[in-house]
């Protein structure tokens, strides 16, 4: 008998460790991999938003979906300034500027065209998968939309907005931490996720993290 209980409590204690253990871990494990997941839908959202400046300076007007940002990545060229030299501290204390400089020939700048994919993200980025988060063997799917919003003084201004929600970037992980960091959020009347720009305000097409 007294064998026997000894095994029930070495067992219990067992138990018990993993569980402590496992309410530790879990949440550590959590926080580490949102953590990766998260800078990576950052850097995506931050090379949309990149794009889409640039976009608006030449269409006046955002793009609607991300088929009209990779045909503009791919077919549109704009200019890139090439740089070779810059001003000395001794020209800065002296109050020179870069376009003096160049007229005296101390430094060049030349504007040559390229596509935009290239000037703006690099001759080897992917634009087919800009659209995309990879979530281990998966993708989550970025949403994008435009509007127009009036401002406080009467002006028209043109807004996109892009971003993933929670739970589509953070599948497969702890499904309670999860809830827990969506219901915050709406509750808190703010989107569960991250995104890039508004819809409903004009904030400069700033990121929710920022």
């Amino acid at each position: 008998m007294r064998r026997v209980l000894s095994v029930l409590v070495a067992g219990a204690v067992v138990l018990l460790a993993y569980v402590c253990v496992k309410s530790i871990m879990v949440p550590i494990t959590f926080e580490k991999e949102k953590g990766i997941r998260d800078a990576a839908v950052i850097e995506r959202l931050m090379e949309v938003r990149k794009v889409q400046i640039e976009y608006k300076n030449i269409h006046k007007a955002h793009a609607g979906s991300f088929s009209d940002l990779e045909k503009f990545l791919n077919e549109t060229q704009i200019p890139f300034v090439l740089k070779e030299g810059v001003l000395t501290d001794d020209q800065l204390e002296k109050g020179m500027t870069e376009q003096e400089a160049v007229k005296q020939g101390l430094i060049r700048r030349d504007t040559v065209w390229a596509l935009a994919k290239d000037t703006l993200l690099g001759r080897d980025y992917d634009v087919a998968n800009m659209r995309y988060i990879a979530i281990g063997d998966e993708q989550a799917e970025l949403s994008m939309d435009t509007t127009t919003l009036t401002s406080g003084s009467g002006y028209e201004i043109k807004v996109f907005e892009c971003g993933i929600l929670y739970k589509d970037y953070l599948k497969g992980l702890d499904a309670q931490l999860t809830y827990n960091i969506i219901d915050k959020a709406t509750k808190q009347g703010k989107f569960p996720g991250l995104r890039v720009g508004s819809l409903e305000e004009i904030n400069n097409n700033a990121g929710n993290w920022e």
